[in-house]
């Protein structure tokens, strides 16, 4: 039996969406373990695109169960929304979906805390989606927050939701923000929604553990990336959850010792999306070939990432926090026409090689990056599912990658769809894989 963690070594939008797709035919179970619906998930099926928000990738695949763990936020809204969206193209949602009772849920005041907070003169902008998943958070670790197993409980939900919203009235009140909510309409609308809603929340954490008993394989599935962890990431410009490997047990109620292997999703390249450093972002012409050769858009937002040069001191910082088993290098084929391509191999602050990464945003802005350059390949990758056919450079890329970040390159993505990958046949990734089968 194999239970695996699979989650963004960068800055999230590595395509961990595609990667569980891929995966998740050898699990019976896949299980979302934090953020909200401001992380998008895409995945190509032929020529269908699924853009998922907060159902796990694993849906896609008929039969296995998809877990929305206690990790997780919720706004019941966008929730129906993707569930209605995926069940008009023949997704069994209904009779795959579970969401935890104990997961919390996001209010439309709540939005409403996170654009005062963003839009206060002294406050450095994060950069946000204004969804109020960092407010929800904000409720959950205060004490005062609505579970799911409350929302779906008509006597408890009224009195949980008059304190609620009377605190933020209290909020909008001292700020002198004039947008004026129905109180009641919301709670009117929240039942409707809890109807729809309840006979899919269960108590998830027994789920798991029974599925594991049973011998079932769980495959948890991370939102965002590392370096967006709350704890580990470039803070303050970070989420509001644990993105990070040890988020998977926190927000799943599964024991540490029942996970298996931990896999990194990485681009060829880096991106992020939001305020905050990046050591190397190129805000250039190369930064815009990327971004138009990867199609570096956010799949919920829309909004262009910013684009930059593959960075190994980041990716073996990742690798310490989450101790990756193997990296999965997505977008191969972004790099497929250029003459040359740098790696940041290191970083110097004032003069200095540091070998650790900078805790403070001050320090992470005076990085240089050191680079070295590398050969291209000028050939199409896109498609190649077997490591024989790949561009000799294009393997001397990847070996460059696996040898200065110590992790193997055990899978390599050169498209968006499930047949554009190929995992090789001897890394920890296969032998894990492999394990979960037997």
């Amino acid at each position: 039996m194999s239970n695996l963690v699979v989650l963004g070594a960068q800055w999230g939008d590595e395509g961990k969406g595609k990667v569980v797709d891929l995966l998740s035919e050898r699990f019976q179970v896949v299980a979302r373990y934090q953020g909200g619906h401001n992380a998008g998930h895409t995945v190509y099926i032929g020529e269908r695109k699924f853009v998922l928000k907060l159902i796990p990738s694993g849906v896609l695949r008929p039969g296995v169960r998809a877990v929305i763990g206690n990790g997780v936020v919720i706004d019941p809204a966008a929730l129906l929304e993707e569930i209605d969206a995926l069940e008009a193209a023949g997704i069994d949602v209904r009779g795959q979906l579970c969401i935890s009772n104990r997961a919390h849920v996001i209010f439309p005041f709540h939005r409403m805390v996170e654009r005062v907070s963003e839009g206060r003169p002294d406050r450095v902008a994060i950069g946000t989606t204004s969804r109020g998943i960092g407010p929800c958070y904000e409720d959950k670790i205060a004490r005062r927050g609505i579970r799911m197993a409350d929302l779906v409980d008509p006597e408890s939900l009224a009195t949980l939701y008059r304190s609620l919203a009377e605190d933020k009235n209290t909020t909008a009140r001292a700020f002198g923000v004039g947008e004026e909510f129905d109180y009641d309409g919301i709670l009117a609308r929240y039942r409707a929604m809890a109807d729809r809603l309840r006979p899919l929340v269960c108590d998830t954490a027994k789920l798991l553990n029974d599925a594991i008993g049973q011998g079932q394989n769980i495959l948890f599935e991370g939102a965002q990336g590392t370096m967006l962890d709350v704890d580990h990431g470039s803070y303050p410009f970070v989420t509001s959850s644990s993105a990070a490997a040890g988020g998977a047990s926190v927000g799943t109620g599964i024991p540490p010792t029942r996970i298996h292997g931990v896999l990194g999703v990485s681009k060829a390249y880096i991106t992020r999306v939001g305020g905050g450093p990046f050591p190397t972002e190129q805000d250039n012409p190369a930064g815009e070939r990327l971004r138009k050769a990867g199609n570096e858009y956010g799949a919920v937002t829309g909004r262009p990432r910013r684009c930059g040069w593959f960075d190994v001191p980041l990716l073996r910082y990742t690798g310490m926090v989450n101790g990756f088993d193997s990296l999965i290098i997505t977008k191969l084929d972004v790099l497929d026409e250029l003459d040359r391509i740098p790696v940041c191999v290191a970083y110097r602050v004032g003069g200095r090689t540091v070998d650790s990464m900078p805790a403070t945003q001050r320090e992470i802005d005076l990085i240089e990056p050191v680079y070295e350059e590398l050969p291209g390949w000028k050939c199409s990758t896109r498609g190649i599912s077997q490591w024989e056919s790949l561009p000799p450079r294009a393997k001397d890329y990847l070996k460059f990658l696996e040898e200065r970040t110590g992790i193997e390159a055990g899978c390599i993505s050169t498209g968006p769809e499930r047949n554009e990958t190929m995992i090789l046949p001897n890394s920890a990734l296969a032998r894990l894989l492999k394990m979960g089968t037997a």
